[in-house]
């Protein structure tokens, strides 16, 4: 019986050829009803930056991914539950908040954020991971 779906699997060695790591991963899980996204950031499925240097960028570009992989999930930003923000200086969070805000208007999720000393990247200024379910009658629901 199969508990839980990996979603859009990736090894580090591919995704950060600048460090030498070998860890297998996916961008989000499924399990039951819930969706659990990994932490995203300013860049896209192919590995190109948007956004150098500018928060807000970054963080649509992240929104933009987390829309992605919680529709190939089975689920959608409407049903976010939980968000954490991670940014690298605290004059981040106006730009970065308002870009999340407006991908998540009405919506209401609970949500922490942290100033953090760095992203796995230095290009990368923010990340934001998420947490959504997926309604018994299915997205939309």
């Amino acid at each position: 019986m199969v508990t839980h779906t990996r979603i859009r699997q990736f090894n580090t060695k591919d995704t950060y050829p600048n460090q030498t790591l070998d860890n297998d991963l996916c961008q989000a899980v499924r399990a039951g009803n819930t969706v659990y996204v990994r932490g995203q950031v300013g860049t896209d499925f192919e590995g190109n930056l948007v956004g150098l240097g500018d928060p807000a960028a970054q963080a649509h570009q992240a929104m933009k991914n987390v829309q992605q992989l919680l529709e190939e999930a089975g689920s959608c930003l409407e049903h976010v539950v939980k968000t954490t923000t991670y940014i690298t200086d605290p004059r981040y969070r106006e730009p970065v908040y308002q870009a999340v805000g407006s991908w998540l208007k009405g919506v209401y999720p609970i949500s922490t954020g942290l100033v953090v000393a760095g992203l796995a990247q230095p290009q990368w200024l923010m990340e934001i991971d998420v947490i959504a379910v997926i309604p018994a009658q299915g997205v939309g629901a």
